[in-house]
Formats: C-alpha cells, sequence, structure tokens
C-alpha cells in the first residue's frame, strides 16, 4: 500500500531541510540510517502518514507523525533531538526514535542486533518497554493499513 503525508507538525509550510540534516543526525548518533527513511525524513519530516495502523503483537497502535529534523520553538517537542534526549537514559544503547503514537510512544530504530543500515522499528511505550514492530523501516512503512474491523 502506498503512504500518503499529510501536515501535522505545521499547518502552513514547513522548513525545508536538505538530506544533509539526516546525515547531520546519522553523524550525531554514529549509525547509517535504513535508505528508505532518509528518502523519506527530509521531504516528510514533521508530517502524518496515511494509512496511519501498524500491527504490533494481538493488536494494532497508530504511527502518529514523523518526528522533525528541526527543532525551533514551535516544533521542539516533535524534534527528534529533543525526543532522542529525552528517552536516552531509558532505553539501551542502539535504540534512536523517528516517530510517535497519538498515547505519546515511540517509534524507533534498533541497532542492538541488526547489520549497518538495516535495523529493526520498535516501539518504546511510556513505561519504556520496548516492543518489536517489524524488521526494517520499508517493511514498517509496507505494512501500515487502515482500521480494521
Amino acid at each position: 500500500m502506498d503512504v500518503r503525508w499529510r501536515d501535522y507538525v505545521w499547518k502552513g509550510p514547513r522548513p525545508v531541510v536538505g538530506p544533509d540534516e539526516v546525515e547531520k543526525l546519522e553523524a550525531a548518533w554514529g549509525v547509517r540510517l535504513p535508505e528508505e527513511y532518509r528518502s523519506t525524513a527530509h521531504l516528510r519530516h514533521g508530517m502524518a502518514p496515511e494509512p496511519n495502523v501498524f500491527d504490533i503483537g494481538e493488536g494494532a497502535n497508530v504511527f502518529n507523525n514523523m518526528l522533525t529534523l528541526t527543532s525551533g520553538r514551535h516544533e521542539s517537542a516533535y524534534a527528534i533531538s529533543t525526543t532522542y534526549e529525552l528517552i536516552k537514559p531509558y532505553v539501551p544503547s542502539g535504540i534512536y526514535p523517528f516517530g510517535t503514537t497519538p498515547g505519546g510512544e515511540y517509534l524507533c530504530f534498533d541497532y542492538r542486533e541488526s547489520s549497518p543500515g538495516q535495523p529493526g522499528v520498535v516501539l518504546v511505550t511510556i513505561e519504556m518497554e520496548i516492543y518489536h514492530v517489524a524488521d526494517s523501516f520499508r517493511e514498517f512503512l509496507e505494512g501500515l493499513h487502515e482500521v480494521r474491523d
């Protein structure tokens, strides 16, 4: 299924960032981010996907929005750098956020047991528990769906 993106953090024009912002993030974290994320993030940061439901175990959750690559006054609560600093003391090394859920949970890349550039995707709950969601960012996006009855 194709993912469409709609405005979320900004209701008007959002800050334009180049691919170099993703490279700065990689340098700060010391990782190579997935190609699918690299090609999406600078264009879609701060946006919400449609469809947005993902399966996790026996249930489902919602991918609310991509975290922003910028951290200005308006979007600081949605900034990837702010979120990383918030969760860093509570999660193992190798967990890096890229999105949120409506319940204040974080979608993250998991580099703990992956090959370089191909991390899994995990959900970090508000209790800082970690649950596997997908084996890759591509698999995660391809698994997004509408609410099922």
